[in-house]
């Protein structure tokens, strides 16, 4: 067994981030672990020798992942035999469920210790997938508050950790600041668009996004418009799209807290970024769209009230949700201005975001984390 490498799987962009501040801490603890896997750019600047990006990785839907078919397999046989072969230390799976948990499964099967960090949605949908957890993952660090009571009446070791993101996410952020920094008019109001970091999400949402901010700017000519670039989108992609519109959209690389900070609402693909615009108390609407047939098996399957996370972990509708067929310019743009044009919607909405933040807990997700990974792994060397 090499006692000192983690194997670590973030299959999208925003465990790609979390997973990067989790390395960072382990190495605080341990400066000779080493790390290798499947990740972003931000794993790879901290030192995570990156086997397969994270990019040609990341589907939405059921029927999406055909396309990417030989590369998931590629993939999986490559960590699957690294597991064998290598036996690593620890291997840290990050959401990604259909693809991490055969890998939980693999690495049970090699007597390699699993940490899955950031639960898959099983409180949501296929409620079976509980059975592998408890039967091939050691140990659970959830982030979100109500997941920690789920997994304990069904009898897997659980902590909850926190949200990463309030570590990541400076609190001190200021709304005109954040403006003056952007370059934008204090008085004007500001959209932004986030439509997701996969590019079958930014070809099946950024049209119709577009389409309603041209609405709004119709009724409001001095509408600015903010994109944020998640690394994962090709910006070939989005100039192709953005073309294609008549407004003057500015894509931000990288700054998407203060591009949410400063504006007065976004529309948000349904997923981390609506938590993400939720801790900075920025109103928004959550839209989500699939292929047809992966809807509809979805609908068949999840038992959850609401799509959006901000609306799960309330417990209660807080922003509005466009779902499927609702995706339209029209109704986007109408859900859009009422929030716009009528402040008191808009504060109360800001209030119910600040409460549902404060649940989140604080930010050392990342420590904590990192000291259960230090356990597993010394708890390993020494059973050898």
């Amino acid at each position: 067994m090499n006692s000192k490498r983690v194997l670590i799987v973030a299959g999208e962009a925003s465990a790609d981030l979390h997973g990067s501040h989790l390395v960072a801490a382990l190495k605080r603890l341990d400066p000779r672990l080493t790390f290798c896997g499947i990740g972003g750019p931000r794993l790879q600047e901290a030192g995570v020798r990156i086997l397969f990006s994270s990019s040609d990785m990341a589907v939405v839907g059921l029927t999406e992942v055909v396309s990417r078919l030989a590369t998931l397999t590629r993939a999986y046989l490559t960590l699957r035999t690294l597991l064998r072969k290598d036996r690593p230390a620890l291997i840290i799976l990050m959401d990604y469920p259909d693809f991490n948990l055969r890998l939980a499964r693999a690495a049970k099967r090699f007597r390699v210790p699993v940490l899955y960090y950031i639960s898959p949605q099983v409180w949501a949908w296929r409620k079976g997938r509980v059975e592998t957890i408890r039967h091939c993952v050691d140990r659970m660090a959830v982030i979100l508050p109500f997941e920690k009571e789920f997994y304990r009446q069904r009898g897997v070791q659980v902590e909850h950790v926190g949200h990463p993101l309030m570590e990541e996410i400076p609190a001190d952020l200021d709304r005109n600041k954040a403006r003056m920094d952007l370059g934008l008019h204090q008085a004007s109001p500001v959209l932004a668009l986030l439509p997701g970091s996969r590019k079958e999400e930014v070809l099946n949402l950024l049209p119709v996004m577009l389409q309603a901010a041209e609405k709004i700017r119709s009724k409001h000519p001095s509408l600015e418009c903010l994109l944020p670039r998640a690394s994962t989108v090709p910006s070939k992609l989005l100039d192709g799209l953005l073309r294609e519109s008549t407004l003057n959209v500015r894509v931000v690389q990288g700054d998407v807290y203060r591009v949410l900070k400063a504006s007065d609402l976004a529309l948000v693909a349904s997923g981390t970024a609506t938590l993400e615009a939720a801790i900075l108390e920025t109103p928004m609407v959550i839209v989500y769209r699939v292929s047809p047939l992966s809807y509809w098996i979805g609908r068949m399957v999840i038992s959850v009230p609401f799509i959006g996370l901000v609306n799960l972990v309330a417990g209660e509708q807080v922003v509005p949700e466009l779902i499927q067929a609702d995706v339209t310019p029209e109704r986007l743009a109408q859900e859009a201005m009422d929030i716009l044009e009528h402040d008191e919607r808009r504060g109360h909405m800001a209030r119910k975001l600040r409460a549902l933040r404060d649940a989140l807990g604080r930010g050392s997700a990342s420590e904590r984390t990192a000291r259960i990974a230090l356990e597993l792994i010394q708890g390993n060397n020494l059973a050898l």
